[in-house]
Parts: C-alpha cells; sequence; structure tokens
C-alpha cells in the first residue's frame, strides 16, 4: 500500500493539498530569501465543500497570534506544473491558485509579525496575486516573456469575481487584480524581455517587503 493511501485510509486528509501547499512555501522562501519560521502543513485544514480558501486568524490571551489555513480540494486531474499556454483545466487551475494565494497570506502574516510589522488585507491580496505567477512561471522550463504574457492573461485578464464590484470585497479583490497584473507586465517589459533575471528577482523580493502603498506604486 502506498503512503498516501494508507495516510488517507487512517483519517490524513489534504495528502496532496499538503504536499503542494509545503512545494509553494518552500518556492515562496526561495525566491523573497525568507528564513522558515513555521511550517504551513501544521496549520491546514480542509475547506467545507464549496468553501473557498481562508486564512484564519486570532490573538491569544497572551499575545500570540493562532492561525488556521483552510484549502480547497485539488481535483484528480490535470495540473498547473506545465506549459501555461496550454489549455489547463479550469478547475484544476482555480483549485492550486487558491492553495497558493493560502499558502501566500500564510507566509505574508508569518513574515510580518515575526518582524513586527502591521499589513493589510489589500496588501495581503496584492501580494497573493503576483505570488500566482511566481509559482506558476518557476514550474515552466524555459519560461520567458511570451509564456509570462499567456500566464498573465490566464490569471488576470480572463477572470471573475464572485463579490460584485461595489461591494467591498469586490473592490479589493479587483484592485489586487489590477495591481498584480500592472507589476507583472512591468517585470515581463523590464527584466524578463532583456533577460535581466538576476534583477527581476530583487524587484520580487523589494516588492515583497514593501507596504501596500508602496505596492501600489510599483505596479502603476
Amino acid at each position: 500500500m502506498n503512503r498516501e493511501h494508507r495516510l488517507a485510509g487512517n483519517g490524513a486528509p489534504l495528502v496532496r493539498e499538503r504536499a503542494f501547499a509545503a512545494h509553494v512555501q518552500s518556492a515562496l522562501e526561495r525566491v523573497y530569501r525568507l528564513d522558515r519560521v513555521a511550517d504551513v502543513g501544521d496549520y491546514l485544514q480542509g475547506a467545507e465543500e464549496g468553501e473557498r480558501e481562508a486564512l484564519l486568524l486570532r490573538e491569544a490571551h497572551d499575545g500570540a497570534l493562532e492561525v488556521a489555513l483552510c484549502l480547497p480540494r485539488l481535483e484528480t486531474c490535470g495540473s498547473p506544473v506545465a506549459d501555461p499556454t496550454s489549455d489547463f483545466a479550469v478547475g484544476s487551475l482555480d483549485a492550486h491558485c487558491q492553495i497558493i494565494e493560502g499558502v501566500s497570506h500564510f507566509v505574508y502574516v508569518v513574515e510580518r509579525a515575526r518582524v513586527r510589522r502591521a499589513t493589510t488585507q489589500l496588501e495581503l491580496e496584492v501580494q497573493a496575486e503576483v505570488d500566482k505567477w511566481v509559482v506558476l512561471a518557476a514550474s515552466v522550463q524555459g519560461f520567458d516573456a511570451l509564456h509570462s504574457a499567456a500566464l498573465r492573461a490566464r490569471l488576470y485578464e480572463d477572470v471573475s469575481f464572485e463579490h460584485d464590484g461595489e461591494s467591498e470585497l469586490g473592490e479589493r479583490y479587483r484592485v489586487a487584480n489590477d495591481a498584480a497584473h500592472g507589476f507583472i507586465r512591468k517585470l515581463e517589459d523590464d527584466y524578463l524581455r532583456p533577460a535581466r533575471y538576476g534583477q527581476m528577482h530583487a524587484e520580487l523580493r523589494r516588492f515583497f517587503h514593501v507596504g501596500q502603498e508602496e505596492k501600489l506604486r510599483l505596479a502603476r
């Protein structure tokens, strides 16, 4: 009996989701040169049927930050670890992107807590939108500006929103989507097309560490 089946049979859920979340955390820490503070796998729980990813935060009586990350199930077919110009199954890409977003939130909040810096919900969403591109781009061999344009279109142009644009959530998600779209387009023009990869990674790290207003400025 293989390990995945044995774990699932013993009531250990989220085996595939846990493995992908660990991959995403490692990828983000590598790009942003972050030290590991906590393993995301220790804070995972399954989302209810039909619910999307959610990072739950609560301050304990002693001031400690309590965290739980709810993740949706991955579909059994399809994977984003492929050429982004290919025709991904929409459901598969959506589930993987939700996990990337959730892990991005986790990594960002934990790092901000480590350095004792506050963050905003919009800041979290903007960073997560950028991190979707970061993780998926890293999965493609020979990734270049053409690949990026196709992936950018899938992530930021060919999208729909669950919340109305006039609602607080709807406006936040649209602002985050537009900001990430603009920032990735700038990365393509300034660094990816001229193959200035070292400088591109430096710009990604700068973007990660600045706050909300500077993120929005860099995206314009």
